[in-house]
């Protein structure tokens, strides 16, 4: 089989190898752009909605839809016992996406409705793939995965019906977005952190002080993650909708507080999660707080983007194509340095909205650590995508 061909072959080898290009691609042009700007130039680019707009909804949509495809499109045959979808499929899938940001990025010279039409038409493709594998062995926590999809659909159409000038929807339509993402990591982060730990601790030997996931407890920060963006979709006021996002924050990091995360500091592969768990969790508590009227909003949602998906998605990315590929669930140098790159990221941009005074080296300086992390996952993995499995796990993988 020719790596072409191999690439859509498995879901998470185009998906996350797309991911990882456009997470540089899109950043590098948006730091661009910035600094132009803060140097007293002026750059257009060829978008017909304001630039900090394409650039917000290429990140949550462009890059959180690759990272979202490449998980399900793996994760679900090992759920459901099933063979994982056509390589055709996979190939027509990665096609859809790639139209969507192409018809962003010359949205200047199409017309709103046709740029609407190929960008919302990945999430239901992914959908309709993902029912027709769940409902031959429904279980209700895997299809919430399937309402949540929706979700990030119906967030993305208000966007696109503001663009088309229909509605005034596109903020809430991005922060909904943004807060759909953020809720899918406290339901599957919530599900493999605790439970990647508890497996490297019981085989390193460790038979007590294992991590611990109270099932009330996980179903509570679960039902108010997803509250949040429903809270923000349906336009309660911002109050209510900070109370919410406050209470699953904090839920969150009960949670994450139970789940042993020191023990895992010489487990990069491991740490990550926990780190970016714990980051997306006091995203939603920053956020909380500004809709109570403290603090920036702004800077908690970037804190959310960049340290809670950013560096979630990273390490499930990572991880996935490590498994998947036969290979040891040991992180390369380069991804460890990656890891450690995204939190330093999240803190400067955080700081940027923070504190206006230092606002464009903090935010360049962030988005080029997002570059170098970026940069330094596609050098570890750019083989591991093209390459064929390996036929066993190394001696002594941690699998």
């Amino acid at each position: 089989m020719s790596a072409v061909k191999r690439l859509f072959y498995e879901g998470f080898r185009v998906f996350f190898l797309s991911a990882g290009l456009f997470a540089v691609l899109a950043m590098v042009i948006w730091t661009g752009w910035l600094a132009i700007h803060a140097t007293g130039g002026l750059a257009d680019l060829p978008v017909a909605m304001a630039p900090q707009h394409w650039h917000a909804h290429e990140m949550i949509f462009g890059y959180g839809g690759a990272a979202l495809a490449g998980f399900f499109l793996t994760a679900v045959p090992n759920w459901t016992g099933g063979k994982g979808a056509a390589h055709r499929f996979i190939a027509l899938a990665a096609a859809v996406w790639l139209a969507g940001r192409l018809a962003l990025w010359a949205s200047g010279n199409l017309p709103p409705a046709m740029v609407a039409v190929a960008d919302l038409a990945f999430a239901p493709l992914l959908a309709v793939q993902l029912l027709s594998q769940l409902l031959r062995r429904p279980r209700g926590p895997q299809l919430l995965f399937v309402a949540m999809l929706a979700l990030f659909w119906l967030s993305n159409l208000l966007v696109h019906l503001d663009w088309m000038g229909l509605t005034g929807t596109a903020g809430q339509g991005l922060r909904g977005g943004l807060l759909v993402l953020a809720g899918m990591i406290v339901v599957m982060g919530g599900r493999v952190t605790p439970g990647f730990t508890r497996n490297a601790m019981v085989a390193s030997g460790r038979e007590d002080r294992l991590p611990v996931n109270p099932r009330p407890l996980a179903a509570g920060s679960v039902t108010a993650a997803i509250a949040v963006p429903v809270a923000c979709l349906v336009g309660l006021p911002e109050t209510l909708t900070g109370a919410v996002a406050l209470l699953a924050g904090a839920l969150a990091l009960s949670r994450v507080a139970l789940w042993r995360g020191g023990w895992t500091w010489r487990r990069p592969i491991l740490w990550t999660m926990h780190l970016s768990y714990a980051l997306n969790a006091f995203g939603l508590v920053l956020l909380g707080l500004a809709g109570l009227g403290f603090g920036s909003e702004i800077a908690a949602l970037h804190l959310l983007a960049i340290g809670g998906v950013g560096g979630m998605t990273l390490a499930i990315m990572s991880r996935a194509s490590l498994g998947h590929s036969g290979r040891a669930l040991v992180a390369p140098r380069g991804v460890v340095l990656a890891y450690a790159l995204l939190p330093f990221a999240a803190a400067l941009r955080w700081i940027g909205s923070a504190f206006p005074q230092v606002y464009e080296p903090a935010v360049l300086t962030s988005g080029v650590l997002w570059v170098m992390a970026f940069t330094l996952y596609l050098a570890e993995f750019w083989l591991v995508w093209w390459q064929p499995r390996l036929p066993r796990a190394p001696v002594g993988s941690p699998r």
